[in-house]
């Protein structure tokens, strides 16, 4: 295993895919000559060259449609957003195009293409900078949609998602960019998308979390723990396709859940997945599924409202106390 930033093990994913297949490339605002506004695609110019690594104008409905028409003429096109609430004018490209074109088409197109960048609250930038769009995304059928949580999850998930044949949107934070974790350093490393990931095992509550809110997720889980109950930690990993064996499975060891989500609650993916278990599990519980989302408002601007609006761990921590009866 190595030790690896979030940002790192991103570059790794696109470095080995773009080595190992000439048609993959990188595309996006200050990819090549910054280095990436986060520093991701770091080095890539000079190992890749222009053609490869390509810096955009500020039109992230243009970029996309580029890199919509280059794969549906056989190119794999990595498109890079500085920040997934600038997608929301690629919204066409992404969900009228990218989304419907191969089942409007018949399947004479395919769309190898993935859209990626830091998604969800990144402190204090105000509401249009705070959005978690997964929920959105995660609406047409079409696209894949994955939310990474640690280093070794985005480096496995990112090489199948290039790899892939329909569109994925692989959404990232920018405030775990400089997060340390441990890498595979397997060949090929690949992790199937679909498949949760049991963080930890327990048989009082499951807890079900994606992205920073799998990191909240653990939180409670350790203070429930000194409690002396052993909450289950699930991180889904892909939200389309969703793993719903694993999670309809959890629930029924532990008979109570708990859905961590920062995005705003209705129709936010903890909704989602509090309907598929009260539909698949009903007869198992013994308490309604808890969730745990930021609030039904636009993100705020000051800090400490910031905090408020976020789920936090002790948000989590009562919730699961409460479907506890504790």
């Amino acid at each position: 295993m190595a030790t690896l930033q979030l940002r790192e093990a991103i570059r790794d994913a696109m470095v080995e895919e773009m080595d190992r297949d000439s048609n993959v490339f990188l595309m996006g605002e200050e990819v090549a000559d910054y280095n990436g506004a986060y520093k991701v695609s770091e080095g890539m110019l000079e190992r890749f060259g222009e053609r490869r690594v390509i810096d955009t104008p500020i039109s992230e409905n243009g970029f996309a449609g580029l890199g919509l028409g280059a794969a549906m003429n056989g190119l794999r096109p990595i498109i890079e957003f500085m920040t997934w609430n600038f997608a929301f004018v690629a919204m066409d490209q992404i969900v009228n195009n990218a989304a419907k074109i191969r089942y409007m088409s018949g399947g004479q197109f395919s769309f190898p293409i993935v859209f990626r960048g830091p998604n969800g609250a990144a402190g204090q930038l105000a509401a249009t900078h705070n959005t978690t769009v997964e929920a959105l995304y995660s609406c047409f059928p079409g696209l894949k949609v994955i939310s990474v949580s640690n280093p070794d999850d985005a480096k496995g998930l990112l090489k199948s998602a290039i790899r892939d044949n329909d569109p994925v949107v692989f959404l990232e934070s920018e405030f775990m960019y400089g997060m340390r974790g441990e890498v595979s350093e397997a060949e090929d490393y690949l992790i199937s998308m679909g498949q949760a990931r049991i963080a930890q095992e327990g048989d009082a509550v499951t807890i079900i979390g994606h992205n920073k809110s799998y990191w909240r997720a653990l939180e409670a889980a350790a203070m429930l723990a000194d409690d002396g109950y052993q909450a289950e930690v699930i991180d889904p990993r892909t939200i389309r396709p969703f793993d719903w064996e694993a999670v309809i499975r959890s629930v029924k060891k532990t008979n109570r859940c708990v859905v961590v989500d920062e995005s705003n609650p209705f129709a936010s993916v903890a909704a989602e997945v509090a309907f598929q278990i009260q539909h698949r599990a009903f007869d198992w519980l013994d308490a309604p599924v808890r969730r745990v989302t930021a609030k039904d408002t636009p993100a705020p601007y000051a800090r400490n409202l910031m905090d408020h609006y976020l789920p936090g761990a002790e948000d989590v921590y009562r919730a699961c106390r409460e479907v506890m009866y504790l």
